[in-house]
């Protein structure tokens, strides 16, 4: 009995009542919490870590630790498995190193050019202030020890059989490599301490000094996090846009030529020549390990489905993947909107084809009012954000907009209607949104003007005739993939 007394009472010594209190607060706010611990071998983060838990509901966290380089992580961004762990709405995440450990490790290791290594700063800061501006709380703690604290550490858990295992001959080569290692952590503190994700750098040759600094910091930002959430006005959302002062001087869209058209003939044998064409890329891009990414938008009826029917059957299944999107989930409403396309990006080497996409925050989620003005504003940045990481990282990316007039819409609406086999096409809310046909088109002029890039272009297209539409689909992504190789 005395050892489990002598337990509790260490236990019941650690928690804390304010701590505890200002974790409830935040899950009822529902804040995200992300607290970051980086810094040298032996500074102390699992020891503090554990402390620090010791104070909160073991319901409302998650620790996650630093990742093992993995086919699932090189082959795709490096910010990929870190997005997927950013924890629900007003739950805490806590990282024992982070997005920071690959960047810092492969800086000393001389992996990383000076333009890579300001790429990857560019990326943390983008990754971190999308996150804060979407309401998250992010801590960030450097833990520093000196080189000789570091060293009798080193030598105390290899003295004790218990903990011996902790220290490879790897650990004892980076103890050698102290200085280049701290210089790299310093260079990337410097390079992403922000208003909106400040560092804070904390010594921890005495430990216990250490994790009463670290419980404060915790506290206080925690309070404040809560206090701002308190007493930020509610913003307005209403799907009453003004939309006639948001209109651009010219449209794309009206300088279309809708009356593009393909004979039957010459449809199908251009159609079963890029199906093979396709199918041979397809096999080249998986051997070099390209990641692809095409994303169709298009007005109801457009023909979306059909295009990416056609374009798909020229591949192989086991390389690509259609990824319908539709109203997000309860889970994804818990995370950054980014969040549920992030986590279905494709492995390098493979085809994930999007039917919608991320573009819906700035079309159907602004007019009808699912996110307010200045979120989906800040949307225009945060997608060429994304999008040029995604590129980056050597994604092709396509994106489709598949167009048609208001009376070809209405001619297919009518004939979905009719036949049996496709009137469940056809909804209350379909008609709905075409009765706000101008609102929309004023969306969708400005998502193209604001998003169309080098890296990641918009093709727009006819498609009044659908022969034709699918075509054009299917030559841009065989001419896209051919340049790529």
């Amino acid at each position: 009995m005395t050892p489990h007394r002598r337990s509790l009472k260490l236990d019941t010594a650690e928690e804390d009542p304010k701590l505890d209190a200002l974790q409830r607060k935040l899950t009822d706010l529902h804040i995200p919490v992300i607290v970051v611990f980086e810094g040298m071998e032996a500074a102390g983060r699992g020891s503090l870590i554990n402390r620090l838990l010791l104070s909160l509901d073991p319901r409302g966290f998650k620790v996650y630790y630093s990742h093992t380089s993995t086919e699932e992580t090189r082959f795709r961004p490096f910010l990929w498995p870190f997005w997927l762990e950013t924890p629900d709405k007003g739950r805490i995440g806590i990282f024992d190193r982070s997005w920071y450990h690959p960047v810092i490790q492969d800086r000393v290791e001389r992996k990383l050019t000076v333009r890579q290594l300001a790429h990857s700063y560019k990326e943390i800061n983008q990754f971190e202030r999308q996150l804060t501006d979407d309401g998250a709380l992010l801590i960030k703690i450097y833990l520093s020890v000196g080189k000789g604290s570091q060293r009798r550490r080193f030598q105390q858990l290899e003295a004790n059989p218990a903990t011996s295992w902790r220290i490879t001959n790897i650990d004892w080569r980076d103890h050698e490599e102290y200085d280049e290692y701290a210089e790299a952590a310093m260079d990337a503190i410097k390079h992403t301490d922000s208003k909106y994700a400040p560092w804070k750098k904390i010594k921890s040759n005495n430990l216990k000094k250490a994790f009463r600094k670290v419980k404060s910091l915790v506290r206080q930002r925690m309070g404040k996090a809560i206090e701002s959430k308190l007493k930020a006005k509610e913003p307005k959302i209403s799907p009453q846009l003004d939309w006639n002062k948001t209109s651009l001087k010219s449209s794309r869209l009206d300088r279309m030529d809708l009356s593009l058209s393909l004979d039957r003939q010459t449809y199908r044998q251009k159609r079963r020549a890029l199906q093979k064409r396709l199918h041979e890329l397809e096999h080249e891009i998986h051997l070099r390990r390209i990641p692809v990414v095409l994303a169709f938008e298009g007005w109801d009826a457009a023909g979306k489905g059909g295009a990416i029917r056609r374009l798909a059957r020229g591949l192989d299944p086991r390389g690509y993947e259609v990824i319908p999107i539709g109203a997000p989930s309860r889970v994804e409403l818990n995370h950054h909107y980014l969040w549920r396309f992030w986590k279905v990006f494709p492995k390098g080497g493979h085809i994930a084809i999007y039917d919608r996409s991320w573009y819906g925050r700035v079309t159907v989620e602004r007019l009808e009012g699912f996110c307010n003005k200045e979120e989906w504003q800040r949307a225009y940045r945060e997608i060429n954000e994304t999008e040029e990481q995604w590129a980056k990282f050597g994604t092709v990316i396509l994106k489709f907009w598949l167009h048609i007039d208001r009376n070809e819409q209405l001619r297919r609406f009518q004939a979905r209607e009719i036949n049996p086999d496709k009137n469940w096409k056809i909804t209350a809310e379909d008609w709905r949104n075409r009765d706000k046909w101008a609102e929309y088109k004023v969306a969708v002029d400005d998502m193209i003007q604001r998003t169309d890039t080098p890296f990641a272009p918009w093709i727009l297209v006819e498609a009044n005739d659908k022969p034709y539409a699918r075509i054009k689909v299917m030559e841009s992504v065989a001419e896209a993939l051919e340049a790529r190789l």
